[in-house]
């Protein structure tokens, strides 16, 4: 079992209280992914890749995600103004990682592998663990967090594989052939490729603009097209995430 929160609580008592324990916390968005997709991509792709992670060792545990993220940007995930897309303020997720990291090292926890699915997270995620930290200092507790984006294990020949016909790059491939093909290996039930608009990458100007500038967001909220997406794309892309998270996380944890 690898999912904490199905543990009953003796059981990950006993568990964790030599600290030696490693808990990995998803942390995604609800945002919307085109017509074709569902909006939880950000949730459900890092906390599969955390249980694919854990999977490879008997010290490893997932805690449940934290299914909110910081405002969808114009130029990463096309915006705050599509509904459906619930976004927490910055300061908001801040507070929430730095309470829910600060409760697991109470019980015993030392070791903690932050996963992001979503990239306006990312220096929220980074204040969230200072604060945890410092918190714990106080308490006379050391811990030590290790925070990563599950695309950034990609690799290049991967990238070769998946776009043949070039890479654009992972800001503009919100809901685009990456996201797809993962829900296609991990929840094709939340996915209809019939419902993919074709188009073009979305090209920015080199600035923000706020408020935000709906027009600069194709219309089906994609930045790309999702239309080359595979399971076998997706089966790929999972296993190297998969193989090169748990490389890291052994490496300094394990």
């Amino acid at each position: 079992m690898v999912n904490l929160e199905l543990m009953d609580w003796q059981s990950y008592a006993a568990k964790v209280k030599d600290g030696n324990s490693v808990i990995m916390l998803p942390i995604g968005a609800i945002e919307q992914h085109g017509p074709h997709m569902s909006m939880n991509p950000d949730v459900l792709i890092p906390k599969a890749i955390s249980e694919g992670v854990a999977k490879k060792s008997d010290s490893i545990l997932v805690a449940p995600p934290i299914s909110y993220g910081y405002k969808s940007q114009v130029k990463s995930g096309g915006g705050n103004f599509f509904p459906g897309t619930t976004c927490i303020n910055g300061k908001t997720l801040i507070d929430v990682v730095r309470d829910v990291l600060v409760a697991y090292a109470r019980h015993g926890n030392r070791k903690f592998v932050l996963v992001n699915g979503h990239f306006e997270n990312s220096m929220f995620l980074v204040e969230g663990i200072d604060l945890a930290l410092e918190h714990l200092r106080h308490e006379g507790i050391q811990a030590q967090v290790m925070l990563l984006s599950y695309w950034d294990y990609v690799t290049k020949e991967t990238i070769a594989t998946v776009f043949p016909d070039g890479f654009t790059g992972w800001d503009v491939e919100h809901g685009g052939v990456l996201e797809t093909s993962l829900m296609l290996h991990l929840h094709p039930d939340c996915v209809d490729m019939d419902k993919v608009v074709h188009h073009h990458p979305a090209t920015f100007p080199p600035y923000d603009i706020f408020p935000s500038e709906p027009s600069w967001v194709p219309s089906s909220g994609t930045l790309s097209s999702a239309k080359n997406a595979s399971e076998e794309y997706g089966k790929l892309l999972f296993d190297v995430c998969v193989d090169g998270i748990y490389g890291s996380v052994s490496e300094r944890f394990i």
